[in-house]
């Protein structure tokens, strides 16, 4: 009888090695990533794609995605997170910052493919000294533009995009005379998209170092170069640049008005491609619209002509508690490569935040990221929108003000600076 059940047990473990000892194997070999995008196919490939680059430099190596919706992502990750049970790998985002601070993730300075990344990224997404994520995308504001009706125009836009202060006015002037929208865009759901013209034109006139000091509030709105810039966008408000139903209309209807309404230009970050280059019957543009990118105007006595803001949208960090370090090094390297990063423009029309060819994008959009490449050439960044910057009763008043009243028409350029000042200013 003993030996019996000696025979059993000794049997029972067997079986149970049997079944653990594959499990095992795997478990040590697989890399978890949790992120969201599952439901935009475009990111679902480039995923599956960098997945099987590292799994085919890794032999025996599995990469297993989760997708979630992005609030309950956060939500999940926060509480497996902080129990020790996370991903190796997980998206996260710029404002995500409490995620560092608590000690969730990996300092990437050493580790991330830096020189296979937009220069930028580091700083940009560095904060507490370290560098936390590396981005798969990023943008800029930049003004898309209807290239039949810029040609029935008879206007040229140079190749680096930018016009002159007095020949942007003069395009606008145009524009209305020949019975066009000049200028598309509505602030009616957004609390960026009507400051675009004033805050683009701020920060090429005034240098990042000067743009910087005036959202902080160490820069009056009073100062005679801030001043000139709200002077030019009341000639261009007073001159029709805007649609009537500018205060009211969405963003999503603004889209339709420039792809069927006669919209001349379109102020939007490069997002834009994201909705537009959508099938048509999905709100994308007609199979015929001719898209154009230019910049904003060259500001009289400017500092920084080729300024331009910039941000990123999410990215991906390594948890900081992973037994797989190494392992989870290599994915980010597998997903920071030329190929990826023209894979990842292909798919989703947007850039890349690795750096990449724009001339090797496969689309049928690919000449439009090549303009894009080239109004973009030599640019000077200044990461992140006003909106990120700005907190309180201070932001409050941008978005009532500088979003929407002035370049409205409903308030005065005096009026604009003493709202803002009163907000803002500390000095």
């Amino acid at each position: 009888m003993v030996a019996t059940l000696q025979r059993i047990l000794a049997s029972s473990v067997l079986v149970i090695a049997a079944v653990l000892l594959p499990y095992s194997a795997a478990s040590a070999q697989e890399l978890t990533v949790w992120t969201m995008g599952g439901d935009q196919p475009g990111w679902v490939k480039w995923l599956e794609a960098v997945a099987a680059n590292y799994e085919k430099a890794n032999p025996g190596s599995k990469v297993k995605i989760t997708y979630y919706d992005k609030t309950a992502l956060f939500t999940t990750l926060r509480t497996a997170l902080r129990a020790g049970q996370g991903p190796d790998v997980l998206y996260t985002e710029p404002d995500q910052t409490d995620m560092a601070t608590a000690g969730f993730l990996k300092p990437l300075e050493t580790v991330a493919p830096w020189d296979k990344i937009q220069p930028w990224a580091k700083d940009a997404w560095s904060s507490g000294g370290h560098a936390w994520a590396i981005p798969y995308s990023y943008y800029t504001n930049e003004i898309m533009y209807n290239k039949k009706l810029m040609k029935e125009l008879g206007v040229t836009i140079p190749p680096n995009g930018q016009l002159t202060q007095a020949q942007f006015l003069d395009l606008v002037k145009k524009a209305k005379a020949a019975g066009m929208e000049p200028i598309v865009i509505g602030a009616g759901d957004r609390p960026f998209t009507g400051a675009y013209l004033t805050s683009e034109l701020l920060l090429r006139k005034l240098g990042v170092a000067d743009y910087t000091k005036l959202l902080n509030g160490t820069l009056s709105w009073a100062d005679p170069r801030v001043m000139q810039v709200l002077n030019y966008v009341k000639q261009l408000v007073d001159a029709g640049a805007l649609p009537k139903t500018f205060a009211t209309m969405s963003l999503t209807d603004s889209y339709q008005y420039f792809f069927k309404q006669k919209g001349l230009m379109f102020p939007q970050g490069t997002w834009y491609t994201q909705r537009a280059f959508a099938a048509p019957d999905r709100g994308g543009q007609p199979a015929d619209f001719e898209v154009g990118v230019m910049t904003f105007p060259k500001m009289d006595g400017g500092a920084c002509d080729n300024c331009r803001h910039l941000a990123l949208s999410g990215g991906y960090a390594i948890a900081a508690d992973t037994k797989k370090a190494n392992e989870s090094a290599g994915f980010l390297k597998a997903m920071a490569t030329p190929e990826m990063g023209a894979l990842w423009t292909s798919l989703n029309h947007s850039p890349s935040g690795a750096l990449y060819d724009a001339s090797k994008v496969t689309s049928p959009y690919a000449g439009y990221f090549v303009e894009l490449e080239r109004v973009r050439a030599n640019s000077v960044s200044f990461i992140g929108i006003p909106n990120q910057h700005l907190s309180g009763g201070c932001r409050d008043a941008y978005v009532q003000v500088i979003n929407k009243g002035f370049p409205a028409g409903l308030i005065s350029v005096d009026d604009t600076v003493k709202e803002m000042n009163r907000a803002c200013f500390k000095g």
